[in-house]
């Protein structure tokens, strides 16, 4: 891959939207990088030296900023490309380390237009959330880089354009901007407009809000304030580092000390709405017409799973899920094969990725022999 011309870092943000490249790394040592439909391309470059990272990420950083990645050796900020012809430009999220005293920037393109279910690939359930829930705790979870911003983005943007309603985000930073609509919006970036989470949380519910967004679920204090916010009538959408919904459990306790963790167990029956944990996955993009698409793996409240959580019983969660699709829950393996179904994804894609390959093969063997009966009868 070829960035022809002199090296700036203009250059190589500006290259992501012509190669739909989401993320896109600098590092000492190794050429410029992108990511494209989930694969690192490094592009025809030498490896760039200590000298060249700091003359490439030089223009994004403030006097400010540069003290900090100094004194930390970790830095998170957003940046903007203005568009020449008036359009909404450019939006980058970007992550500064030190890793062997070495420069690392992970830079992630996020497009200046808020993104849509359809356009993300997203079942209805999620768009059903955002209409039936008033008030409440909604986690959406997974690992890093799987589209858990934009799925956010395009859920309170739904109640931006449907509802009568204050919305306040703390993020760290501000990824998606946007526009009012039926509701008013304040966003408010850490190390900004506020010190950090914990500041911010602390003075939130006086600000008169409906509808909470905490960036990340990162602490003790800040799962304690999405809980307490949700007990006291706001909804709340929070992310969280995990893997699967299951998880989100385990990881969320794993804050508090042993003899706390019932507690928390109870708050959570109480007030959680919904998990919906999500990956993004290499699709057939002729049907898709993008590189990636979600699988998902939601988790609906109940009072069976309410009871659940107060039992300490997690492990019998997936059984719920996979009796309740009629009301919108699913697990991953069986959506990996709505997705075989669809042919938004491969077969071998879905076998690498599903994570119970036994249970994907048995459902689509029956669905296979139900499309051969079908067959059968209808030359009958």
């Amino acid at each position: 891959m070829m960035i022809r011309g002199a090296l700036n870092i203009k250059k190589l943000l500006a290259a992501m939207g012509r190669l739909d490249a989401s993320d896109l790394h600098i590092k000492v040592g190794i050429p410029p990088t992108y990511r494209i439909g989930g694969e690192l391309r490094p592009i025809e470059a030498d490896p760039v030296s200590e000298d060249e990272a700091d003359h490439l990420l030089d223009p994004l950083l403030t006097e400010v900023q540069k003290k900090k990645f100094e004194e930390t050796g970790d830095l998170d900020f957003a940046w903007h490309i203005e568009d020449p012809d008036g359009g909404p430009g450019d939006r980058f999220r970007i992550n500064m380390l030190r890793s062997g005293n070495h420069t690392h920037a992970a830079i992630r393109r996020v497009k200046a237009e808020i993104p849509s279910y359809a356009e993300l690939h997203l079942p209805k359930v999620y768009s059903d959330i955002v209409h039936r829930e008033r008030d409440g705790l909604v986690l959406i979870v997974g690992v890093t880089g799987s589209g858990k911003s934009s799925t956010l983005a395009a859920m309170l943007d739904e109640i931006n354009a449907t509802r009568a309603v204050n919305i306040i985000t703390i993020e760290d930073p501000v990824e998606y901007r946007f526009i009012p609509k039926q509701s008013i919006i304040s966003q408010r970036e850490i190390g900004i407009d506020v010190t950090d989470f914990h500041e911010a949380l602390r003075h939130v519910v006086r600000q008169d809000p409906d509808v909470i967004f905490i960036g990340e679920l990162r602490d003790q204090e800040t799962v304690l304030s999405a809980i307490q916010a949700a007990e006291t009538g706001h909804l709340v959408f929070a992310t969280l580092h995990t893997s699967d919904t299951m998880g989100a459990f385990g990881r969320m306790l794993e804050f508090f000390p042993q003899d706390e963790r019932t507690f928390i167990r109870n708050s959570l029956a109480a007030t959680l709405k919904a998990i919906c944990a999500q990956r993004l996955v290499p699709s057939n993009d002729e049907q898709t017409g993008t590189k990636v698409v979600p699988a998902v793996e939601v988790l609906l409240t109940s009072p069976t799973v309410r009871e659940l959580i107060r039992d300490e019983r997690d492990s019998d969660l997936p059984a719920v899920i996979a009796t309740s699709r009629e009301d919108g829950m699913v697990l991953f393996t069986h959506y990996f094969a709505e997705l075989v179904n669809k042919e938004w994804v491969t077969m071998q894609t879905a076998r690498e990725y599903a994570p119970n390959r036994d249970m994907l093969n048995s459902i689509l063997k029956g669905v296979e022999v139900k499309a051969a009966n079908l067959v059968g009868r209808l030359k009958g």
